[in-house]
Order: structure tokens, then C-alpha cells, then sequence
């Protein structure tokens, strides 16, 4: 289970863009609601299978959602960051998901309980809006990421990653193991290292001992496959920066 130790007084619920992006009477109401929790590196937030307890909205850490095999091999099928939330499924009407919740980016996040999320979303109204507004975008992400995994080349596959990684997070730097990106991206970690290697000669990273510093934000975008700009338009349309309060 995560945490319980809170994050510094600084850290702001606001940083994350759908709990900045609520109406001022529903912020408030949430807002005795919301626990800081610390995520680290590799945390599992939740299993496949398990009842989801809490939702969690990430204000300095990225979560990769995977999908695991019965053999135990993975593949990410997302990434949520300060744009979202992690556990859909519990106002979606499931309460589990068939997917593992593990922190890809260390940081800090808050938290909601199960019974708190429910009863905001049959509220109805614009809870409901922007919460069905951010599903469609992260289903969207979880489409491309299935076609691209199927079609572009490893090296097109981490363009993609990186790419949507640095939007869900403040700042250039990544740091996570290389076991890690492996799972996420269902290769041998021998292939991510030749991927990052390949990046780095290219002279748009820097890798070192699972650290990545992007370095050419723009030769990542002309080096990607179209997947990454399909997502991004998709959460701007759907997602503006700007959200009626």
C-alpha cells in the first residue's frame, strides 16, 4: 500500500490539472477529502484484479498502467502524470481493473477514497463531464499505444514514451531503471539500452544508469511516430488548459 507519509506543506493538489481544473464549490468539497501520499519509484499502486481502495491524482510522479500476462510478462498501456488520475474503473462501474498501477517517475501525489469518488461522479454534472472527458482521452492513449507497439520500431516506441512522459511531468529528467522501461515497453532490457544508446549518439538524450535528460525536445518529435501526436491532440481537444469553472 502507498504511503502514508505526506509530502512537504508546499505540495499543492492544484498542480495536478484535473483537481485544478473543477469548479471552485466542488474543489472545496474535495479538498478535506484529499491525502498527500508519497509515491516512489516501482510502487505498485494496485494489481490486476484487486479492488481499487482510492483513486490518485499525481502532482510530481507518472504512473504506468501494464498489462500482465499469466506468465508474467507486461506491456504499459498508459501513462498518467499531473494531467490525470489512476483508477477509472471505479466510477466506470467495474471497481477492479485488469491492470497493475506502478509509479514510473517518483514524486508526490494525492489521494481519494473509493466511496468519495463514486458519490462525486453520481452527482452528475461537471464532475461527470470532465471526468468522461478524461477517460475518452485516456482511452485514446491506451488505442495508440496498442497499434504502436504493433507497428513502429523500438526506436519510434521510445520517442513516443519519452514524448508523453515529459508532458505528464514538470521538467527534462526521467529516472527509473532500466528493468523498468523494459516492462513497459514489453522488450528485452537489452533493447532498451540499445534504443536510449542510439537516442543518445543522436544527441537528444543523455542516458546514464536509468537516468534520461532529454536534451532535443524538438528531434524527439520529428524522430516519433504519428501515435504520440494523435494522443496529444486528443487531450488538448478534450482537456484544455482552461477548463470553465
Amino acid at each position: 500500500m502507498p504511503s502514508k507519509t505526506r509530502p512537504p506543506t508546499t505540495s499543492d493538489p492544484r498542480q495536478n490539472h484535473l483537481l485544478a481544473s473543477l469548479p471552485d464549490t466542488e474543489y472545496q468539497r474535495w479538498l478535506p477529502h484529499l491525502e498527500a501520499v508519497e509515491m516512489p519509484l516501482g510502487q505498485v499502486l494496485y494489481e490486476s484484479g484487486s479492488v481499487l481502495s482510492h483513486v490518485y491524482f499525481p502532482t510530481t510522479s507518472i504512473v504506468s498502467l501494464l498489462y500482465v500476462t499469466e506468465s508474467g510478462a507486461s506491456a504499459e498501456i498508459a501513462v498518467v502524470g499531473f494531467e490525470g488520475l489512476v483508477g477509472i474503473s471505479l466510477f466506470m462501474g467495474g471497481g477492479s481493473t485488469p491492470s497493475r498501477g506502478v509509479v514510473q517517475s517518483a514524486g508526490q501525489g494525492f489521494r481519494l477514497k473509493a466511496h468519495i469518488m463514486k458519490a462525486e461522479f453520481e452527482r452528475s454534472g461537471p464532475v461527470l463531464h470532465l471526468l468522461l472527458r478524461y477517460t475518452q482521452a485516456l482511452i485514446t492513449q491506451m488505442s495508440q499505444t496498442a497499434v504502436c507497439n504493433r507497428h513502429h520500431s523500438l526506436d519510434q516506441q521510445l520517442c513516443r514514451w519519452l514524448l508523453l512522459s515529459l508532458d505528464r511531468l514538470r521538467g527534462h529528467d526521467l529516472v527509473m531503471t532500466q528493468e523498468l522501461i523494459a516492462n513497459m515497453l514489453g522488450v528485452r532490457r537489452e533493447g532498451v539500452t540499445e534504443g536510449a544508446l542510439k537516442l543518445q549518439k543522436s544527441g537528444l538524450i543523455r542516458y546514464s544508469r536509468g537516468h534520461i535528460a532529454v536534451l532535443d525536445r524538438d528531434g524527439l518529435e520529428k524522430r516519433v511516430c504519428e501515435c504520440y501526436a494523435v494522443v496529444k491532440k486528443e487531450y488538448d481537444r478534450l482537456l484544455p488548459d482552461q477548463v470553465a469553472k
